[in-house]
């Protein structure tokens, strides 16, 4: 299988799977920056099937503190809200969104961290499902009760690899921001503007191509190239908190590169007043 079909599914192999009645779930995961609760979206229309999972609640624990805007989950509380959402073990996952991938990169990268390898994000999202003719169902889904084992109750610790703070030293850092918060310029939710020092800025739309779909291998290549991105090294990404950052972490799997993901991000970086700033294009 290649790298892409191990991440990326398209609308038009997800109906087929739907159509042919293959075991799976799908997971609605819609969260905007100015909007993270994406409910009543989600009621009023979403994919056949499909249950509500929220970013904030579900993808999220912030009774941790110290650990960025959006604190991992554990594993056992994703255990068991991923039972609720009725996922059984083995069965393909396919998870998507309506704003930029933001919110299916998240589960992605939760749900194979935590140890799930068969979840898919669906290419270019609520959108392309359009695109492609499909139908929408209204109201809430409530499925039963999944069986699915979440073998990691650490998921900064999980199948995927993470950085933390301390562990920056020596690996090629992508700042997922737009560039205005990455100079800067701007810092609309964090209480310090600039980036880490050393880093570069890959803004996560970048990877996307104007339909919201992910950009192939040369496109991504070229994105690197251009930033003097060596892949062969270390790399690792981050954002404001963690979340538009598996964006990036996502197209590169798609294009069979591994990327660290540092959950805590500039959220967690700039709440050390000891630690340096970095302002401007470089």
């Amino acid at each position: 299988m290649e790298p892409r079909d191990q991440v990326l599914i398209t609308a038009t192999e997800l109906a087929a799977l739907i159509e042919a009645g293959d075991p799976l779930t799908i997971l609605d995961v819609r969260w905007h920056l100015d909007d993270p609760d994406g409910r009543a979206a989600y009621l009023q229309g979403h994919l056949p099937g499909a249950v509500y999972v929220s970013l904030e609640d579900e993808l999220s624990d912030h009774s941790i503190a110290g650990r960025g805007r959006h604190p991992l989950p554990s594993g056992r509380n994703l255990e068991a809200a991923a039972r609720r959402w009725g996922l059984r073990q083995d069965d393909l996952v396919v998870v998507y969104d309506d704003w930029n991938r933001a919110g299916s990169a998240r589960a992605w990268w939760v749900l194979t961290a935590a140890g799930l390898e068969k979840v898919r994000i669906l290419d270019g999202g609520l959108l392309a499902w359009h695109a492609a003719g499909r139908s929408l169902e209204t109201g809430p889904v409530n499925p039963p009760p999944g069986n699915v084992a979440v073998p990691h109750d650490d998921l900064y610790a999980g199948s995927r690899p993470t950085l933390t703070a301390g562990q920056i030293g020596g690996v090629t850092l992508l700042d997922a921001r737009a560039p205005e918060r990455f100079r800067g310029d701007v810092e609309p939710l964090d209480p310090v503007a600039g980036h880490i020092p050393g880093a570069k800025n890959l803004p996560s739309g970048a990877v996307l191509a104007g339909d919201g779909t992910f950009v192939g291998d040369y496109a991504l290549t070229q994105l690197l190239s251009d930033r003097g991105i060596d892949t062969d090294g270390r790399v690792g990404a981050y954002c404001g908190s963690g979340v538009t950052a598996a964006i990036t972490v996502a197209a590169l799997a798609a294009a069979g590169r591994d990327a660290a993901l540092y959950p805590g991000s500039w959220s967690e970086w700039c709440s050390d007043p000891t630690r340096p700033v970095g302002r401007g294009s470089e």
